[in-house]
């Protein structure tokens, strides 16, 4: 069937069936790469001032792994890590993965308002986290959200002593070896919550199988192999940091370098030359800004080759001088979404510079994409817009205990449909054109109206409230609240409404612009026109 659609000019691509798919866990993967390339360098914290060889990490994993245990987490159990970037949360990753525990990303930005509603949605039963990060007090947090949180046992503080405890006590091999004994590939191994459309999040629920091989896969059309040294910005909660990043470094001997906790472009590029980095990731936003640095000439990147660009589109001014004046000459386009673990379409390293600014690349290995009619689900011919779905091991286990939400994105056939429309070309090349839902991408991260404006309808003086996307030089895109106020009630402004907002919803999510109206733009049949207020968002903002 997939050979005849595209014999019939459909837009439908396969992906190759070489190398191989793993088969194995993380944990038996990583033993692998410790047996290949024990000495070699794994993890590099520059700010920590700390540094592994694979097989220094290996045994740091294990003994963090015997702590799990004796702190009574068994297969399957929820571990949830709320933190920035740094060698902690590494070495939870995999030490998760070694027991069968199902590890929870929890957003860094993320207030009490989410941090709640994840802890219980996801049964979390044990808490790891940093103390606190810029303006962010996760202990504080955690303190007062904690009582209302049934299943949280037990909330663990990096530098503290009952981190001591649990990552530096004895490694107990054989309990370890019997947890990791029982366990699958298609195990899920961890939950990545994405914005929900309908005012909460939804745990995209990941195996190894699933991130394991994506990760791998990535690395290996980065050509990646021990000798490569990954310099890693994003951040590990996302898939781009975690599986695009330490995965696809762990799965070929190459070293994963953490440059700061959070991103700072004179961070980044600091560590690409102190470390000798070969490969450095990014959005587009990141690689503006290290581009803008007053002093970029001054730093020697002459060790990069390659690197991956991925969250929104690239500007083909920003590629050609990311390729010119970063050396890297290889530098990859990617696209993808938690659902899928993430990447489902990559750049080559000999695509030309119009590919990589004009496409989010083909199909990658083991995968099918196809760009279907939205109404009858039917494939459209090449060169017609329609929604992109995908097929294959990356596909998500389904949204964590929430089987009606999972049916909705997986068909009965397991196509994951993304929500974004595209066109494919007679190459097998995508090209992303808009999305079929509201998803604002502001800085790489996705935001859900629907969830901002459930949260806005808190407000005592909000009657009403819907929210867009509008065009942001910085962001790509920023959030814009069009609001409808009680009888009687002040109006709200742009700043009351981000002091309504701060320490409750994520700094991402919080509204830039507010526009008060009597009545939203209605269809005939009552349905708010938000394309219209995108129009006008332009005229009002003076966009246009």
């Amino acid at each position: 069937m997939s050979e005849q659609l595209a014999q019939e000019g459909l837009s439908y691509s396969r992906g190759p069936a070489e190398p191989p798919l793993l088969t194995t866990t993380i944990g038996v993967n990583l033993a692998d790469t410790v047996a290949r390339y024990g000495e070699r360098e794994a993890l590099v914290d520059v700010p920590a001032g700390k540094r592994w060889t694979y097989r220094e990490f290996y045994t740091s994993v294990r003994r963090l792994a015997s702590g799990l245990l004796r702190a009574g987490i068994v297969t399957g159990d929820r571990v949830g890590v709320w933190s920035p970037n740094r060698w902690e949360w590494s070495l939870l990753q995999y030490a998760t993965a070694e027991v069968g525990a199902v590890l929870v990303n929890i957003n860094p930005s993320y207030r009490v308002h989410e941090l709640e509603y994840v802890l219980n949605q996801a049964g979390i039963r044990m808490m790891v986290a940093a103390s606190s990060f810029k303006t962010s007090d996760y202990a504080g947090m955690l303190s007062e959200v904690a009582p209302r949180c049934g299943a949280l046992e037990q909330v663990v503080l990096m530098d503290s002593p009952e981190w001591a405890e649990l990552a530096d006590g004895e490694l107990d091999e054989e309990a370890v070896a019997d947890a990791a004994a029982g366990l699958d590939a298609d195990d899920p191994i961890n939950i990545q919550y994405t914005s929900g459309t309908t005012g909460f999040p939804k745990g995209a629920t990941l195996s190894h199988r699933n991130i394991l091989n994506n990760g791998y896969l990535v690395g290996e059309l980065c050509h990646y192999s021990a000798l490569d040294r990954v310099c890693i910005p994003v951040p590990f909660y996302h898939c781009f940091g975690m599986v695009m990043g330490n995965l696809a470094c762990t799965t070929h001997g190459a070293t994963m370098v953490i440059p700061a906790q959070g991103f700072d472009p004179v961070s980044a590029l600091a560590a690409v030359q102190a470390e000798r980095c070969t490969s450095l990731y990014g959005v587009p936003t990141m690689f503006i800004a290290e581009l803008a640095l007053p002093d970029f000439a001054d730093y020697d990147l002459s060790s990069l080759r390659t690197g991956i660009m991925a969250g929104s589109p690239c500007p083909a001014e920003v590629m050609r001088k990311v390729i010119g004046q970063m050396h890297m000459d290889e530098v990859a386009i990617a696209y993808g979404m938690t659902e899928t673990s993430p990447v489902s379409t990559q750049t080559r390293s000999d695509d030309s510079l119009e590919r990589r600014v004009s496409t989010v690349g083909r199909v990658g290995p083991h995968l099918e994409v196809k760009v279907v009619d939205p109404v009858t689900g039917e494939t459209v011919p090449l060169g017609q817009t329609g929604e992109l779905c995908t097929r294959g091991y990356s596909v998500m286990l389904g949204y964590w205990e929430e089987p009606s939400k999972t049916a909705e994105a997986i068909d009965s056939e397991a196509w994951m449909h993304t929500g974004d429309l595209a066109v494919m070309d007679s190459d097998g090349y995508l090209m992303i054109t808009g999305r079929i839902k509201d998803m604002v991408i502001r800085g790489g991260e996705n935001v859900y109206p629907r969830e901002i404006e459930e949260f806005l309808y808190t407000h005592p003086d909000i009657l009403d409230a819907q929210v867009i996307g509008v065009p942001d030089d910085r962001y790509g895109e920023e959030l814009m609240a069009w609001v409808r106020m009680c009888e009687g009630a002040t109006e709200v402004t742009a700043e009351s409404l981000r002091e309504f907002c701060a320490g409750k919803l994520a700094h991402f999510k919080i509204p830039r612009y507010v526009h008060v109206v009597d009545e939203f733009p209605m269809t005939v049949t009552g349905k708010v026109r938000k394309v219209e207020m995108r129009e006008r968002a332009a005229e009002i903002l003076g966009f246009r």
